[in-house]
């Protein structure tokens, strides 16, 4: 599911709201000792003298403004029929020994948690922002991932071994934009957009759906709280392309040596598919009952508030996923509803613990051996400890939304609100808000659905996260 990101003009302001949120979702804070010490002798023990040199090839990597997480690099040539991508992915195993200290944790975490104020990293921040993370100018051991794309962007061979790689420069999105705008990148990064409009395009014919939320930031205006949207910039989702590619590539690696792990999702079911319908019809955005819902969703505008809203109700669209393990048979429904196609995680290890032993998979496959005893172990148990681990998170993310949906109301107190009741249940009705664009509840009665309200806030709580209306 993609994930929601809100950044505040002061954190400090709201530190005992976030402070909350954490306890209240059990969010891991700081390391035990025994785990800094085990990465720190695993950093002592580095060698990469057995690894590929590829410190020639000019990688870089685009992330968000600041991000010291970097977990791929980048590069692409054109072949004499297509395109070469280089993907370099941070290669986690090398600091983690199976059954350590280090190890128990990262299990126990399961992904790394993302909030306003500070996040709580799946590693400790000596190898997450430090020796393991593809940081620029600095020698690291990655797993690297050579694609070659005929001219159409389709995928006709893959490899993944180990490597040592270095990152030639970090760019933020809006820099690397202005760089393919301006045509001032390197063939690397031009190439980037060509080979990531291909992808899009096939993406569409597969029938996949593009989701593609910005982030969110607090602003004070005028004495209270908004919120602003960013600009999704088309390097957004190019980028996110080449990440696609290497996991569908990963996965169909598996399936076809019927032993590994995909990322599972079903379609969207009618009910859910109505419910979207009477949101869009609330905020004034059509969504026609013959348009598939992928080309609705890829329609929206994230540079429109009511929509960018109705982006975040579609991800309900996407709930269900999974992970399936397999080793002898591969599973006859592993498809991923959204990417229409096969679809693993490998390229995030830093941030989520299942890329650390997929990527081990796809390292013995492409060398034709199978994979290490201690992948094959932990297979059965990977899918619970992920949808544990992910649960959590995208229970954490929407209690983060409320936290500033609340916050931004909280100077509205006795104000009269435009909503459509969205859904009825036996105690409560869930009403979409048109203005500001926010999902809140009431006590039910002889509303129906579809039906236009007006209600009036009559109070709100930020560290509870609670807003309270009645009919008026």
């Amino acid at each position: 599911m993609p994930h929601v990101y809100i950044r505040c003009p002061n954190p400090a302001e709201f530190e005992a709201g976030f402070t909350r949120l954490r306890n209240d979702f059990a969010v891991p804070e700081q390391f035990p000792a025994a785990v800094i010490a085990d990465a720190l002798r695993a950093i002592a023990s580095a060698d990469n003298a057995t690894r590929r040199d590829d410190t020639d090839i000019e990688f870089i990597a685009i992330d968000p403004e600041g991000s010291r997480d970097l977990d791929q690099v980048y590069h692409a040539k054109r072949r004499s029929s297509g395109y070469r991508v280089h993907y370099g992915i941070a290669d986690v195993a090398r600091f983690v020994d199976p059954g350590s200290v280090l190890d128990r944790e990262t299990r126990a975490r399961g992904v790394t948690f993302y909030a306003p104020d500070h996040h709580s990293p799946l590693h400790p921040e000596i190898l997450s922002e430090a020796n393991a993370s593809l940081l620029a100018g600095e020698d690291r051991p990655a797993v690297l991932w050579t694609l070659d794309l005929d001219d159409s962007g389709r995928l006709v061979d893959v490899g993944a071994e180990r490597s040592v790689v270095r990152n030639r420069e970090q760019l933020s999105y809006h820099t690397a934009q202005e760089r393919i705008e301006s045509g001032s990148g390197s063939e690397s990064l031009l190439l980037l957009k060509e080979i990531g409009e291909l992808r899009q395009h096939l993406a569409a014919d597969r029938g996949a759906v593009s989701l593609n939320l910005p982030g969110q930031e607090l602003v004070k205006v005028d004495g209270h709280y908004d919120i602003e949207y960013d600009d999704f910039l088309p390097v957004e989702e190019w980028n996110a392309q080449i990440s696609l590619l290497t996991g569908m590539a990963a996965a169909q690696m598996m399936m076809d040596a019927k032993v590994g792990l995909v990322r599972t999702l079903p379609p969207p079911d009618s009910k859910t598919l109505a419910t979207l319908r009477m949101h869009s019809r609330a905020l004034d955005v059509p969504f026609p009952d013959d348009l598939p819902y992928g080309d609705w969703v890829s329609s929206l505008d994230p540079a429109i508030p009511a929509q960018v809203a109705l982006m975040t109700q579609a991800t309900h669209g996407l709930r269900g996923a999974g992970y399936q393990a397999f080793d002898g048979s591969a599973p006859d429904h592993a498809e991923h509803a959204a990417i229409a196609a096969n679809y693993t995680h490998v390229t995030a290890p830093l941030r989520r613990l299942v890329d650390r032993f997929t990527s081990e998979i796809a390292v013995a496959l492409s060398a034709s051996r199978r994979p290490p005893g201690w992948v094959i172990e932990a297979l059965p148990e990977l899918p619970k400890i992920m949808q544990k681990a992910r649960s959590r998170e995208t229970r954490y993310e929407r209690a983060l939304v409320d936290f500033s949906e609340t916050l931004i109301l909280a100077d509205r107190v006795g104000e009269t609100f435009e909503a459509v009741v969205v859904d009825i249940n036996d105690d409560e009705a869930t009403i979409q808000l048109t203005e500001p664009a926010v999902v809140a509840t009431i006590a039910s009665g002889s509303q129906q659905l579809a039906d236009r309200v007006q209600i009036q806030l009559e109070s709100t709580d930020i560290y509870t996260r609670v807003l309270s209306f009645k009919l008026v």
